[in-house]
This record gives C-alpha cells, sequence and structure tokens, in this order.
C-alpha cells in the first residue's frame, strides 16, 4: 500500500447498521444497504453479510479460507514499526540502519534475520508479513504517539484489503494506562496514554476510596485504545500475589482475591463494551495468567527453568486463592484468557480439586499444553466461551514438560490437544504445516511417536485448526473490525489527552499514597515549613536513575528552600525506588526483598535449593546512607520522611526504624506523593500486599521448601507459621513497626485534621 491509507479512507453509512469503512476494498450495495466483499465472492454471502451472527459469519468464513491462510491465524508475534525503531538487543535482532520504509513512510519492508530469547527467526517485510505469510495477529511493543499509532494501523489494514481473502489485523499491547518503568513483555510503553498508577496503586486507592476509580479507569482505556484503532489488550492480571518474590507481583492487583473479583467485575464490561462481551468500541481483554502465576515456588519465574513449576504446598490454595479471578473473568465474558509458561508440580502440591470436588489430575506439562486445565477445567467446568491465547514463547523457550517434542509436535500438542488458539512467539507458519501434514501423510507410520504421546494428540487436524479459528475471527466480527477497521488518527490524538481522563489519573494517583507511619510530622504544612530547611535525594538501584530522580524532585521542591546536606536540614524527604531481579533471567539466589546495598545471600542449585555458596545482592544503591542521612537530620534536630516505590513487597527493616513518617507509592506520581506530604490531600491508600517481616519468613529450607508457603496470600500465612515465631497476637509474617503496626494488607492511616483551615484544604 503505497500511499497513505489514513488520507484515502471512505466511509459508507448504513441506517440502523454498521458504518463501512474502506480503502480500496470492493462495497457491495444491495437492498439500501452497504457490504464490503470480505470474501472476494462480490456477492452478499454468508461471510459478508453483517446482520447475521458473528459467530456464523466466523463459521461460514474458515470454511472458505485456504489452509495456509488459516496456519497463519494461529501465531501471534512482535512486529515493528518503522518510525519507532527499537534498539538491538536480546529482545530485538533488528538493527534500526537496516529498516526500509515504504513509500507511505510507515511500514517497514526490510527483511532480517536474528535470535531472540524466543529462539530464531527469519522476518519478512511487514507486506510479505501479511500478503503472503497472511498473519494476522501481531504484538505492538512501541512506544508511539496516538496518531502516529492509527497512522500504523490503518497502513496494515490497507495492505490487508489488497489479499484475497479480507481479513482483518488484530494488534495487541500490554497495558499502556499506567505510570512507570518500561519494561518488555510487561508494560511495553508508558506515558502517551492517560497514565494512571501502578495496578498495585489503582488497588490501594480503591481499598482506600471507592470502586468507582476502576470504572473510571476502565472508560479511560476502553476510549484511547478504540480512538486509536489498538483493539485488543493483553490485560489485566487476575492472578493472585502469593509468593512476594514473583516479579510479576507489581503487575497484579495484589493479594486480596475478593478486590480482584470485584475489580475484574468492573473493568471488564466496560473496557470489552458491554456485560455480554465484545463490541464495535470495545476493546477485547486478555486475561492472565490461568490458573495463576502468583503460585511460584520461591518466586522462580518460568521465564528460566527453576521456575518451571506451581506449587501448591496447601489443600484447597488453588480453589481458594487463584482461580476465583479466573472464574469472574468468565463470568464476565472475557474475550480470551492466557494460561502461564509453568506447570502443576504432583510432587510437590497438597491435593487441589476441580469444581466437581474431584482431584485435578497434575500432568507435567506447561498449562498451555495441558488440557486437563485448559479444556476439563477452564472450558469445561468453569464455562469459558473465549479463546485461548499462549503465552510468549512456549513453542521454542518456555516449553516446561514437553522439551522432548520437536517444534510441530508442540504446536499440535498445544492446539489439537489441549485447546490453544493462538501461540504468541514467533510466525511458525512452517511448523505449523508440519504439524498439519504429518495428520494426514501417514509420518508416523516411518517416525516413532514419542513415549507417553499419541498420533492423534500431535497432530493439527482440521477440525482443530478450524476451531481455532474460528474462535478469533468472532471476536473480530464481534469488534466491528471486519466491517469498519479504520479510526482517525484526528481524533486518537485528541482523545489521549482528554482532560477529564489525566485529572482522575491524578486523583487515583493520590489517592493511591498509603501512609505507613506518622509520629506528628506529616502533614508539612505552610505552618511547620516556614523558615525551614530542606534536604531532598532520590535512590534508585541505578545510581544514573537516583541521579535523574533527584533533579526532578528537587525541581518539584523548588519553592522550598532546599540545602546540599542533610546535616543542615529540618526535614529530609527520602523517595525509594528499589528493584529486583531481571524479569527474563534467573538471579544466583532468592530474588531478594530487602532494601539493602552489596548483601551477601546464598547461591541456588538447579532444583533451587539454597547451596553454601554466596553472592551479593543490591535492590537500592545507597541504601546504607538511609540511616546516616537520618543520623544527621536528628542531630539537627529534624525529621526524616520517607517513600517507598512497591512493585515487589519489600522489607522494610533498613527503613522504617530510621523515619518519622513513611507513606507507599505504587509508580505513583513523585508530585502526587508531596501533594500528600504537604497536606494537600488527605492519604486514603490502604495497603493492596502484606509485608513480610524480613528473611526469616521467606526462609527455604535444604529441600527447598519455605517455611511461609508460596501458595497462599500473604494475610492468610499466619495460619501455616510455626507457633514458637508468633507473637502475642498470633502474628509472625507481616512487619510491625515500632508503634506495633503490622503492615499488611488494608493497612492504612490518615491525618487527623489539625485545624479547621486545614481540614477543608485537604479536601480541596
Amino acid at each position: 500500500m503505497a500511499v497513505k491509507a489514513s488520507d484515502h479512507l471512505k466511509y459508507y453509512a448504513n441506517e440502523g447498521g454498521p458504518v463501512i469503512s474502506t480503502v480500496t476494498r470492493k462495497i457491495i450495495e444491495k437492498d439500501g444497504l452497504f457490504f464490503k466483499d470480505i470474501d472476494g465472492t462480490g456477492e452478499v454471502s454468508a461471510v459478508n453479510d453483517w446482520r447475521i451472527p458473528a459467530k456464523e459469519r466466523a463459521q461460514a468464513y474458515v470454511e472458505t479460507l485456504t489452509t495456509e491462510e488459516k496456519i497463519g491465524q494461529l501465531f501471534i508475534s512482535d512486529w515493528r514499526m518503522g518510525k519507532y525503531p527499537a534498539p538491538k538487543g536480546p529482545m530485538n535482532p533488528i538493527d534500526p540502519k537496516d529498516i526500509k520504509l515504504d513509500e507511505s513512510g510507515i511500514l517497514d519492508e526490510g527483511e532480517f534475520r536474528g535470535k531472540t530469547i524466543f529462539g530464531d527467526q527469519y522476518l519478512p517485510g511487514t507486506s510479505v508479513l501479511l500478503k503472503e505469510w497472511f498473519a494476522r495477529h501481531l504484538i505492538l511493543r512501541a512506544n508511539p504517539t496516538p496518531n502516529d499509532m492509527t497512522d500504523y494501523l490503518n497502513q496494515l489494514q490497507a495492505v490487508a484489503e489488497e489479499c484475497r481473502h479480507f481479513v482483518p489485523v488484530i494488534v495487541a499491547s500490554n497495558s499502556r494506562n499506567e505510570h512507570g518503568e518500561a519494561v518488555f513483555g510487561m508494560n511495553d510503553a508508558v506515558g502517551v496514554f492517560p497514565a494512571w498508577p501502578g495496578t498495585l496503586g489503582i488497588a490501594a486507592a480503591i481499598k482506600g476510596d471507592r470502586i468507582a476509580i476502576a470504572d473510571e479507569f476502565a472508560d479511560c482505556v476502553r476510549d484511547t485504545w478504540n480512538s486509536a484503532g489498538l483493539r485488543k489488550g493483553y490485560m489485566y492480571m487476575a492472578d493472585v500475589m502469593s509468593d512476594p518474590r514473583w516479579q510479576r507481583t507489581y503487575g497484579t492487583f495484589g493479594e486480596d482475591p475478593e478486590l480482584i473479583c470485584e475489580i475484574l467485575r468492573h473493568i471488564i464490561p466496560r473496557i470489552q463494551g458491554s456485560e455480554d462481551g465484545v463490541t464495535a468500541d470495545g476493546v477485547a481483554m486478555t486475561v492472565k495468567h490461568f490458573p495463576g502465576g502468583g503460585a511460584r515456588e520461591n518466586g522462580f519465574d518460568p521465564h528460566y527453568k527453576m521456575g518451571q513449576w506451581n506449587v501448591y504446598q496447601t489443600e484447597g490454595s488453588l480453589q481458594k486463592y487463584h482461580l476465583p479471578g479466573f472464574q469472574t473473568a468468565v463470568d464476565c465474558k472475557a474475550a480470551s484468557i492466557m494460561p502461564y509458561y509453568a506447570k502443576p508440580a504432583k510432587e510437590k502440591s497438597a491435593v487441589q480439586l476441580d469444581k466437581n470436588g474431584n482431584p485435578i489430575e497434575m500432568k507435567p506439562y506447561g498449562f498451555a499444553y495441558n488440557r486437563p486445565f485448559l479444556d476439563e477445567l477452564l472450558r469445561k467446568q468453569m464455562g469459558f466461551e473465549g479463546y485461548i491465547n499462549s503465552d510468549t514463547g512456549i513453542v521454542h523457550n518456555m516449553n516446561w514438560g514437553v522439551e522432548m517434542l520437536e517444534e510441530p509436535e508442540r504446536i499440535g500438542f498445544a492446539v489439537n490437544n489441549a485447546g490453544v488458539d493462538v501461540i504468541s512467539g514467533l510466525f511458525d507458519n512452517e511448523y505449523g504445516m508440519e504439524a498439519y501434514r504429518r495428520g494426514k501423510n501417514d509420518y508416523y507410520d516411518t517416525h516413532p511417536v514419542p513415549e507417553g504421546f499419541s498420533k492423534e494428540e500431535l497432530v493439527l487436524t482440521d477440525e482443530a485448526l478450524n476451531r481455532a479459528v474460528a474462535r478469533t475471527l468472532t471476536e473480530m466480527f464481534e469488534l466491528g473490525m471486519f466491517e469498519n477497521p479504520y479510526r482517525d488518527p484526528v481524533k486518537a490524538a485528541e482523545t489521549a489527552v482528554t482532560k477529564r481522563y489525566w485529572e482522575q489519573a491524578m486523583d487515583a494517583h493520590r489517592k493511591s499514597v498509603t501512609l505507613l507511619k506518622n509520629d506528628g510530622t506529616l502533614p508539612l504544612t505552610a505552618e511547620k515549613l516556614a523558615g525551614k530547611r530542606v534536604y531532598a535525594e532520590a535512590f534508585h538501584k541505578r545510581p544514573e536513575m537516583a541521579e535523574r530522580m533527584t533533579k526532578q524532585l528537587k525541581e518539584l521542591l523548588k519553592d522550598r528552600e532546599l540545602v546540599e546536606e542533610p546535616a543542615g536540614a529540618d526535614y529530609a524527604i527520602l523517595m525509594l525506588s528499589p528493584s529486583s531481579g531481571e524479569y527474563f533471567n534467573a538471579t544466583p539466589g532468592y530474588l531478594e526483598l530487602d532494601i539493602c546495598e552489596d548483601k551477601e545471600v546464598c547461591n541456588v542449585d538447579e532444583e533451587g535449593r539454597p547451596t553454601e555458596q554466596t553472592h551479593l545482592e543490591t535492590t537500592l544503591t545507597g541504601a546504607g546512607r538511609i540511616a546516616q542521612i537520618a543520623q544527621a537530620v536528628h542531630g539537627n534536630g529534624g525529621k526524616v520522611i520517607a517513600n517507598v516505590n512497591f512493585t515487589l513487597a519489600w522489607q522494610l527493616g533498613s527503613v522504617e526504624p530510621y523515619v518519622d513518617a513513611l507513606t507507599a507509592g505504587y509508580d505513583t506520581y513523585p508530585s502526587a506523593t508531596l501533594d500528600v506530604m504537604f497536606g494537600q490531600f488527605v492519604p486514603s491508600g490502604r495497603l493492596p500486599i502484606t509485608l513480610p517481616k524480613d528473611d526469616e519468613v521467606l526462609k527455604v529450607d535444604a529441600n527447598g521448601v519455605c517455611i511461609s508457603p508460596n501458595d497462599v496470600p500473604g494475610y492468610d500465612k499466619d495460619q501455616y507459621m510455626p507457633d514458637e515465631r508468633k507473637d502475642e497476637n498470633g502474628k509472625a509474617y507481616a512487619y510491625r513497626d515500632a508503634a506495633g503496626h503490622y503492615y499488611e494488607m488494608n493497612f492504612g492511616m490518615t491525618y487527623e485534621p489539625q485545624c479547621r483551615k486545614w481540614e477543608e484544604r485537604a479536601k480541596m
């Protein structure tokens, strides 16, 4: 498509029906109505007739599409935006200098070959990908402006229109409406759409205020995404955080199953468009990671070998804690559900029951390959009717439990046996076609069937292929993408700066701030600050980030009398942003939760058990200076106020004893935190997670078993802790400060109004 599609759109309005949009596709006019020639027949066929239910149209289309076209729709993978090249690295094999833009200046037509964490891959130009490979499911990682995003998405649809059979291109993305550091595969883009606090912060705000925050958030997501033409989100997480060392903690809504269910009940219908599923102005949601990724074995992530198991040490934990959020997603007609990489650990787990009260069969296959969990539990018992989208990389790398199978067999086993409909990772069309051919050409008459499997489980049948493609086509029909896949880039840009959305997001930032400790120091009212000197510093694991954040903090405090040394300060304001581990790489030991620098900790062996070897861990560079700053300020008769950014359930033993006031944020704007500290906003946030007391409550024995079970959320761990560790209140797990407050789920303080003037100001 040489011309810029956004400048050549044609629209046809149907009275009482959908608007039809096109660049080059033929439009059929019959009985005063307009229809798009989707299947190329030139007639108002069952496929082309928008008056027919989506499911029927999809079923009709799978009978028309070729096998090659259908196999192209089994896979979803990252795709590039020519104007927004990603830096070359382990996640991206493409050198930006090799990009070749098409005549429109939008699509990248370069060819590449390289290797990422997900495997070796050859990548054609965009037009070849869409026209010859018939790829129709792409993942957007770039962070473009809304109008550039819409131009790009429109251009993809225009190229798809040039194919004999038109199937729109559906582009998925991880969440884009939360503030924080961009992390590949978790939140790939930030700062363009209205930016709310992290999902932990949304949970904290709702706990302390009202569920309507979830409604406002969902409406913002739907409107900004739909206006840009981005119609599928890999969001949100129904996972319950039960082991605090799980790196994905910060993408969850915390550890409270009831709150997670309530939030999903509000956001799924509002983002998708209705209580009955997706609509023509909705955004399809892929809820993840079934059956709950939080039950990590000592926090190990399944991107690497040690994290390949989901462990359920306590009887009934799967049903009690981890499945309710997914049942809510099913009940709310979530379009898609993503299973986790991990596999269930039968030998390490107590008996877990299914919805019928029978023991679940714990087959040692990753959940995307696991028929008892996907077909039996999720579909037949929980009633899921949408499609299943695997997590990224299951065919080549994170194929736990099926390593002995060849790539075509893994595809057949996932789709034909377990019931997966879309495989995320690479565009494995050739392997998919081989899996299909092996079901037709007597391949296993001359080749051995891998032990423990049957031929029927490993090949890709017409029935399984048609089922998978019909499910994803149904979603596209319901989203109205066959009739009107295009959006206006001007409208997209206007929607992204909607004042109401940014104000609601800022309100949520302020409401997320959780006051954990206060000796009367806060709020720092104008009266308290009059003539007082302030020392300000931000801390981060990366020194360059700490320097940048300190500069930003001082800019926010430029109207205060700032000093360069803590010894000369009446107040010190410290912003602490710890970080631990790397998402795609195993740490030498357990993920560190202590706020520390160069702490000596044990290594682990290949089975995840502690060894005598040690290494040094740092979660916050300069962590030891916190006590030194406090000593200097206190020596001057001053007070120390700190804020900790919670992306994980940090241990506070090296922070809390040294400060006079302590707040918690969750990728919260520093300006919102300061509004609370300065008394411009009454703190209302509540902890969505429980903070572990110290290393001892996370201790792992020689067999790799944690003293606090991995599958039980923090608020419930005390019932499994040894009695000798419990205090006079029967508590052992949660951090307890000098005032006797337990930093457990739902804890949060507020201010006692000190005068009517302040009380009125705080309500503004």
